[in-house]
């Protein structure tokens, strides 16, 4: 009994990833679709940031079942199209061509577990890339600090003296 609950479990987990990377594909789809089309351009965390909006607003049950009405692929592009075109908005209106994560934030605003989340996410994508630099700029530094070696020192004046 416990084995079968564990693995229907599994299998539900399972179906829910598979679900959430369709959305994820389909989502950087009509990205790809829209940038092209409005010369604009998507980053990686918005697409993200779009799908899982997309996927938590979708409404399906998690797992299908004989009650679970599935929401037509007509409707999944015509939600998924609303959300691109209203991040459009956001951003021409800010007088960008760029979607940024600010104009998901601004999206999800009805949603307040989903903008708390996406909100979390931006930040620890924030502080990473912060560290990141930092830590490349002190590299950066410590190799400009470092004193020329003495042979070549030695081959720097006698290039200067014979000319």
């Amino acid at each position: 009994m416990e084995e079968d609950k564990a693995a229907e479990e599994q299998q539900r987990f399972s179906y829910r990833q598979r679900l959430k990377a369709a959305v994820h594909y389909n989502v950087g789809c009509l990205c790809e679709e829209v940038a092209s089309d409005k010369e604009i351009q998507f980053s990686k965390q918005t697409i993200a940031a779009i799908s899982e909006l997309t996927f938590r607003q979708c409404g399906t049950k998690p797992w299908p079942s004989s009650s679970c009405v599935d929401i037509p692929e007509v409707a999944w592009e015509s939600r998924a199209e609303n959300f691109a075109k209203d991040l459009e908005m956001f951003a021409r209106h800010a007088k960008r061509s760029t979607i940024n994560t600010e104009d998901v934030k601004l999206l999800a605003r009805r949603s307040n577990s989903l903008l708390k989340y996406i909100t979390e996410k931006n930040e620890e994508l924030t502080q990473f890339n912060s560290e990141q630099r930092a830590k490349k700029k002190k590299k950066l530094e410590e190799e400009n600090k470092k004193p020329v070696e003495p042979a070549e020192a030695g081959a720097a004046g006698r290039d200067s003296s014979t000319v």
